[in-house]
């Protein structure tokens, strides 16, 4: 794949877990028909299942995960070898992402075996990282993008309920991986804010695709002036 299909443009995450309302590889398919028709360059989608749908519906790029839990970690983006078998061999899937946090892997897997698997079937590997150090180390070991997706969601790093440019802004200065700006992206001008600090492309997920999300943000501002006597 030619990343630069996805510089500086939208990537759509188009996801919708067990206990969702839209959990369904027929709906997962026809947002990334709604996400291409808004003018999306490229998907995020989980599961085997959901990729097959979506790659019969558009011809983006898709970034692959898998997300599985295990006991003996904490790590479920495309976790282990396994995951990423079932990536390469049921779809295809140009980019397949993994978390790439320090935390243990499931059975002690290394993560640098996942790149070179990844990189055998001809894929490019993502970086899913949470802070400044998780994302020299996945360039120094061979991924090919980095993305903040992991940013409030480790143990060790703040929760946040805005992208996290500084992580953005030190990681485009220090490596030569393309970075791309993922969580918390509420807003269009988060992406543009992103591309000027240095973001090679962005993935938006729950602000366009999730919408009992959405609609919480509206209800709760609701619920705030309500509650101030209005």
């Amino acid at each position: 794949m030619n990343i630069t299909s996805i510089h500086h443009q939208l990537i759509v995450s188009c996801q919708a877990l067990e206990n969702e309302p839209l959990h369904s590889s027929f709906i997962m398919g026809r947002m990334a028909v709604a996400a291409k028709e808004g003018g999306a360059k490229g998907i995020r989608a989980n599961s085997v299942a959901d990729i097959q749908e979506i790659e019969k519906q558009v011809d983006l790029p898709i970034i692959g995960i898998i997300k599985r839990d295990y006991q003996d970690s904490e790590i479920y983006i495309t976790a282990t070898k396994r995951e990423v078998d079932e990536l390469v061999t049921g779809t295809h899937a140009a980019i397949i992402a993994t978390d790439a946090t320090k935390r243990i892997r499931p059975h002690h897997e290394d993560l640098k075996d996942l790149v070179e698997q990844i990189h055998a079937a001809g894929r490019l590997a993502m970086a899913d990282i949470s802070n400044f150090e998780e994302g020299v180390n996945a360039s120094k070991i061979g991924f090919d993008l980095i993305s903040t997706t992991m940013s409030g969601y480790t143990p060790y790093t703040s929760k946040r309920d805005t992208p996290d440019f500084k992580l953005l802004a030190q990681l485009s200065q220090a490596v030569t991986t393309p970075i791309i700006l993922e969580g918390h992206t509420y807003e269009p001008a988060h992406v543009t804010r992103a591309f000027e600090m240095g973001a090679y492309s962005a993935v938006v997920g729950g602000a366009i695709t999730r919408p009992q999300q959405i609609t919480q943000r509206y209800t709760q501002e609701i619920n705030k002036f309500n509650q101030i006597g209005n």
